[in-house]
Formats: structure tokens, C-alpha cells, sequence
């Protein structure tokens, strides 16, 4: 049923405003007597409503997205993976588009540093109230503070950081939580004990999937 049927992605008539991207992973079939092969896939949800995925096919769901309409600006959210930020790149224009990096990734890497708690507890205050040049003057003057990778780490997204406080107050997301929950609710069909998808069948089962999370089946 599901390979005999086109499960087609929804169009949208309101305009984009939100929309989060991460990968997940299938596992194909092997030749018998050969190790297993797992290869990743796209999944995109937006406004936390719609929910699309596309296996080794990036132009298909760049295609989607382009055919829909979208808000100006329009806020894109993801981790600090350059997959989803050179994807995130083609979608309009740096004008249109509002980069966010995720705020709980953020806090991950933060967490990282080897210093006091007092020097992390300042660190996430001022990221969290979007004092982006504070954050670096904080870093350089701390003696015996070890967060040279977290400064590439912030260097790489300094244009991604935002004031999240204000962002979460005005009820805009802060996180990619919601694609992040996509993925896992697609691996519930994609990651059966055993389950091992032919390559050339995975596309159809991602859109059946998503079709099923669209609640395209409702009656």
C-alpha cells in the first residue's frame, strides 16, 4: 500500500514563519553476510504543524519549501551541524531569513567549559539576554577559564546567537525541539527491531510516515 501510492507533501497557504531541520538515520539492506549500512535523511517541521522528510534528496525539499509562500522575515532553526545551516542558506534571502541557533545545543556546548559554576552561571545569562559582545569580553578577561573551543563554537554562529529571553517572551521558539521530536516519531516506523528499507523504497515510507504524523488518515 504504501509503494502504490503517491503520499504527496500538504501545501500550505499561510505563509512560513517558523520552520526547524535536523537529521535522522535509516537503516538500508545489505547483501547477505554484509554489514549493516545506516544513511541519513532530512526532516523539516514547520510551525510545528506540518511535517515533511526527504532521504539523499536535499533539492526535493528545498523545491517544497520554495513552492510554499514565506513570511518576511521567516525564522529558521537548527544545531550547529553545517548540513542544516548550507540547507538553511538556499531558502530566501540573508534578509528574509532570521538564523537561530538552538538554545538548549547552546547550553550543551556551554556546559562544556571547565570553569566555576559561577563563571558558567554568567556565561548562559548573558547569551540568554542576547549580550552577545559582553559574552566575549567575559570569555577573554577570565583567567584560568578553558572555553577556547566554546569561543570558535560561538565565533562560527555569532550571527545565529539572538536574545532568546526576548524571543521566548514574545512566543517565538528558541529551540528545535520540535524537529527533534519529528525525527523520533519517524524512527518509530523506520527503526522496527530488524528493520532494514530497501534504498529506492525509503522516499515513499518518509512521506507515508509524515503523511500519518500530518493526519492525513484522520477520518
Amino acid at each position: 500500500m504504501v509503494q502504490s501510492k503517491d503520499w504527496e507533501a500538504p501545501e500550505l497557504t499561510d505563509p512560513i514563519e517558523e520552520m526547524s531541520l535536523d537529521g535522522g538515520m535509516v537503516r538500508l539492506r545489505t547483501p547477505l553476510g554484509c554489514p549493516c549500512e545506516w544513511k541519513e535523511y532530512k526532516a523539516l517541521n514547520v510551525h510545528e504543524r506540518v511535517k515533511i522528510a526527504y532521504f539523499k534528496d536535499n533539492e526535493g525539499l528545498l523545491s517544497w519549501v520554495k513552492a510554499q509562500p514565506l513570511a518576511a522575515p521567516f525564522a529558521c532553526l537548527g544545531d550547529g551541524h553545517d548540513g542544516v545551516w548550507n540547507i538553511f542558506a538556499q531558502i530566501g534571502t540573508a534578509q528574509e531569513r532570521e538564523e537561530i541557533l538552538d538554545w538548549y545545543h547552546l547550553m550543551e556546548n556551554a556546559h562544556k567549559i571547565r570553569g566555576t559554576p559561577q563563571q558558567k552561571a554568567t556565561i548562559c545569562h548573558l547569551l540568554w539576554t542576547g549580550q552577545i559582545p559582553q559574552t566575549f569580553d567575559y570569555l577573554r578577561t577570565q583567567k584560568g577559564l578553558r572555553a577556547r573551543d566554546f569561543w570558535q563554537y560561538l565565533k562560527k554562529h555569532r550571527t545565529r546567537l539572538i536574545n532568546y529571553q526576548a524571543r521566548q517572551a514574545d512566543g517565538g521558539s528558541i529551540g528545535s525541539g520540535a524537529v527533534e521530536s519529528l525525527v523520533k516519531q519517524i524512527a518509530l516506523r523506520v527503526k522496527l527491531p530488524g528493520a532494514q528499507w530497501s534504498r529506492d523504497n525509503v522516499p515513499k515510507l518518509l512521506k507515508h510516515r509524515c503523511a500519518y504524523l500530518n493526519g492525513a488518515f484522520s477520518l
